[in-house]
């Protein structure tokens, strides 16, 4: 049992860590970089990189989710973002780059205002799907149940429900809520649930049949949750305490694998390596990718909890822009700020711990370091 420090007489609270004060230790075996192997399976898909691109806007289009795909990921396009409200966003984009800083929120909530269109779904969907990489997309727990019969027969391939906090017992005196097991159940298509950032919230949903986890909050450097609504858990021991769910239910249903994806506060290579190490078998990229040169946010980064009509969570930021998304994931690169060949870095991360593949990574040594860049 992990020990509590004494906040006061009447709360004590459990130590959690950042990837920032976490670092991996080279083992007594080193491999040559050309010996690894970084691909990974999720259901019937494998996959040739443990990375899937966030579904935001700054990030992805129907285009960067087929260059994604293209590149050995999975791009999950978000379908209810610009894409599904407007047959040309061209001009929407533009107001969200061209805004001054203290009106972004105000024109993201116009931009965002008309409604998410059902053949708009379909279209894109099936844009990506002509191009024969995986097609995934997002809808959040709160319009799964209107849309998503639409994106089901437009042929997905990966279902994912995502948002800030997602659960397996939501309550509502209002409305019906989404029942994800019986959902799961009845739906054909493998389902991506998040985000999720405890033990407990995590084994209620590998139970639904959730065939991966996302672990975290997501839009870590757009996201103002913690300071708007005053919750955070740092990624390391989120990531590793999921991980911990995903053995126990492995024992508990007979041998079912849930994935875990750190989706969340991964900015660069060592994240990527870190989040890996803690347990997880993939990434979701946001940021990293919204620095790429084809990314429709050109060098702005923003996520859905951003435009919200009544409590905006987050804003637009500059991340600005480092290279193509194939440099960004493949290299070669020409800087030292792990924000360029984030898969080149995995490779020799595995080459220098002696591990021949990600699953093997996930048993590395972890030391406690923090690190302040400043």
């Amino acid at each position: 049992m992990t020990s509590e420090i004494e906040i006061g007489r009447s709360k004590r609270a459990r130590q959690a860590y950042s990837f920032d004060d976490i670092a991996l230790v080279p083992a007594r075996r080193t491999r040559d970089v050309h010996d690894v192997r970084v691909g990974w399976q999720i259901d019937a898909y494998h996959v040739e990189l443990p990375v899937i691109a966030s579904p935001m806007d700054s990030v992805m289009s129907p285009g960067t989710a087929i260059l994604v795909g293209q590149l050995g990921g999975i791009g999950v396009l978000d379908l209810e973002g610009l894409w599904t409200r407007y047959e040309d966003p061209t001009e929407a984009f533009a107001r969200i780059r061209e805004a001054d800083p203290q009106d972004a929120t105000r024109v993201l909530q116009e931009v965002y205002r008309p409604p998410v269109l059902p053949e708009l779904i379909t279209a894109r969907l099936a844009q990506i799907r002509a191009a024969g990489v995986v097609v995934a997309g997002r809808l959040s727990p709160g319009q799964t149940q209107r849309h998503w019969r639409t994106v089901v027969e437009a042929g997905v391939d990966l279902f994912v429900i995502r948002g800030a906090a997602v659960s397996a017992e939501h309550v509502s005196g209002s409305t019906e809520p989404l029942n994800l097991k019986r959902f799961i159940y009845e739906l054909d298509v493998p389902v991506v649930v998040g985000g999720v950032s405890t033990y407990t919230a995590a084994l209620h949903l590998m139970r639904t049949g959730a065939a991966a986890l996302l672990v975290g909050q997501g839009g870590g450097a757009s996201s103002s949750v913690r300071q708007v609504l005053g919750l955070h858990m740092p990624m390391a021991t989120a990531v590793a305490d999921v991980a911990g769910a995903r053995r126990d239910y492995l024992d508990e249903s007979g041998g079912r694998y849930v994935h875990v994806i750190a989706d969340g506060s991964v900015g660069n290579s060592g994240d990527v390596v870190k989040a890996i190490a803690c347990g997880a078998d993939a990434v979701m990229l946001g940021a990293a990718l919204a620095r790429a040169r084809e990314a429709p946010g050109g060098g702005y980064h923003w996520g859905d909890e951003a435009r919200h009509e009544r409590l905006p969570r987050g804003y637009r930021s500059r991340v600005g822009t480092v290279g193509t998304m194939a440099e960004i994931l493949n290299g070669p690169s020409d800087r030292a700020d792990g924000t360029l060949n984030l898969m080149g870095a995995l490779r020799r991360t595995l080459a220098t711990t002696g591990y021949s593949d990600v699953k093997e990574l996930q048993r590395v040594e972890i030391v406690l370091a923090p690190y302040d860049p400043s």
